[in-house]
């Protein structure tokens, strides 16, 4: 196994904070780069030659670049994870774990990421909207509640980057305006596990401190996230 030589590029996003997570988890030493979304930093033309769609996160190791947090994630496991902590080499199992991962890639990911734009980066409240990707976010958590049924982990019996990879946007559902998810009790024992995790919360505050935990704590801090993002996207789209 090569001697990892990792620079990561983020931001404190729901999928930035997927890869400081697996990073931590698996003990990956790393260097962090934050970009400031809010000027444009992320469509630089230097940035642009290390994810050329212009997101966060991304990574380069060495002068190799990865991007999107789920293909950077398991080129993190299949390079540097030889014990196996995230991404077991069974076949069935770790096709198991791959699945889940791309139910957040393909599934709850984009589908709670539509519900924080019209909930709150956008200043008209499109009801419909809202509706339909809240709605459609808790049908994905009753699906996750389902298969964590007797279960503490969603793969086997330990945490793996199935879990790793959902739990950012569980625990910030309130986020996404799902107010609360306590009618999902296993969902809701398998987010106070992981949170339990030091390596995982470790991970959510980087490259910044957990901006959920105090949106969470703080509803004004939220207000106040809400209006200067709406402010931020006004003059972008002026």
């Amino acid at each position: 196994m090569t001697s990892p030589d990792i620079t990561l590029y983020s931001a404190g996003t729901q999928n930035g904070v997927k890869v400081s997570i697996v990073l931590e988890e698996l003990g990956i030493p790393y260097k962090v780069k934050q970009i400031a979304l809010h000027n444009g930093e992320h469509k630089e033309p230097w940035f642009l030659k290390i994810n050329p769609c212009g997101k966060i996160p991304a990574i380069s190791d060495g002068d190799f670049h990865v991007f999107e947090s789920v293909a950077i994630s398991i080129y993190l496991c299949e390079n540097y994870d030889p014990e196996e902590k995230l991404l077991p080499k069974e076949p069935k199992l770790k096709s198991q774990v791959i699945q889940w991962v791309i139910f957040e890639a393909s599934d709850l990911g984009p589908t709670q990421g539509q519900a924080n734009w019209f909930v709150r980066y956008i200043p008209d409240k499109i009801q419909p909207a809202i509706d339909r990707f809240t709605g459609l976010t808790k049908g994905y958590y009753s699906v996750l509640n389902n298969a964590l049924e007797g279960k503490e982990y969603l793969v086997g019996d330990k945490f793996t980057l199935a879990d790793a990879v959902i739990y950012p946007w569980v625990r910030s559902h309130f986020f996404s305006g799902v107010e609360n998810i306590d009618e999902f009790t296993n969902l809701t024992a398998w987010v106070a596990r992981i949170d339990a995790r030091p390596a995982t919360q470790k991970g959510l505050n980087i490259p910044i401190p957990d901006r959920m935990k105090e949106y969470r704590e703080n509803p004004e801090k939220l207000k106040e996230f809400e209006k200067e993002i709406q402010s931020i996207l006004a003059k972008r789209h002026a």
